[in-house]
């Protein structure tokens, strides 16, 4: 599918600097990014996307549209069928897998995917301790990891007694102890109550790491996100400010949204 139309980007300045800020800790950059499932469906059709350190931007756009395949990129789960994804300078493949992970931390939308041992401690720790971190600097990372999404002190509960406000901060703190450069979130917001919703909002704005969130919440891409990307048949077709997006309703409606 071709791009119906390219609001701007947000890396449209001197390309030398583009270029440096591309091989820097935190950066994404996506060339021409095609993949197939075994079926022969081509979910993914030529994705080009640069994403420069610490920037915050949300992914949208329909069910089906290829964002969550895309996101599956960034950290090898998915393999290109064509194309290449670099994280921090580094290009995402097997030999470096590890190492990838390290760097992207991608949360489900779904936190029940992600939490799975007796305890929150041990959640959390569990990256760390698989990487062959040392023990006494995992408590380390365990604790700071915990405070950075407000749940000090429930190192010993178990994750299935908590809410779903308090399951996806554990499960951001669960990718957050690996030492992140880059957060990769699939719909944080779904299924909170709007207290939920308004810390999730807070906790996000606050955090340094480059962001690339997929969601459907309009009102949270105009709180949280100052750039957006949609993609739709396996394509961007629109990438830029977004608030100029956001306030497309013919653009939106096309790609089966709606104004927030």
């Amino acid at each position: 599918m071709a791009s119906t139309r390219v609001t701007g980007t947000a890396n449209h300045h001197d390309p030398a600097k583009v270029a440096t800020s591309l091989a820097e800790r935190g950066s994404i950059s996506v060339h021409h990014l095609h993949y197939k499932y075994p079926d022969g469906f081509e979910a993914l059709k030529g994705i080009e996307l640069a994403v420069g350190p610490g920037e915050k931007v949300a992914l949208i756009g329909p069910n089906g549209a290829g964002k969550s395949t895309l996101m599956l990129h960034l950290n090898g789960i998915n393999e290109p069928s064509h194309g290449e994804v670099w994280i921090s300078g580094l290009k995402v493949e097997r030999k470096v897998l590890k190492r990838i992970r390290s760097e992207v931390g991608l949360v489900f939308q779904d936190p029940d995917d992600q939490l799975f041992s007796p305890t929150v401690f041990d959640d959390v720790a569990f990256g760390p301790l698989h990487m062959g971190v040392a023990e006494h600097e995992i408590h380390h990372r365990v604790e700071k990891a915990l405070a950075a999404v407000g749940m000090s002190g429930f190192e010993q509960r178990m994750p299935h007694h908590l809410s779903i406000g308090q399951r996806k901060r554990v499960a951001l703190a669960t990718v957050l102890s690996m030492d992140p450069s880059v957060l990769v979130l699939d719909e944080p917001s779904a299924g909170l109550d709007p207290r939920g919703r308004r810390e999730l909002i807070e906790l996000l704005r606050g955090m340094e790491q480059t962001m690339l969130v997929s969601t459907h919440d309009m009102r949270l891409v105009a709180e949280v996100f100052p750039r957006t990307v949609i993609v739709d048949g396996g394509a961007v077709v629109a990438d830029g400010p977004s608030e100029g997006i956001l306030a497309d309703e013919d653009l939106l409606v096309k790609h089966g949204m709606e104004r927030p």
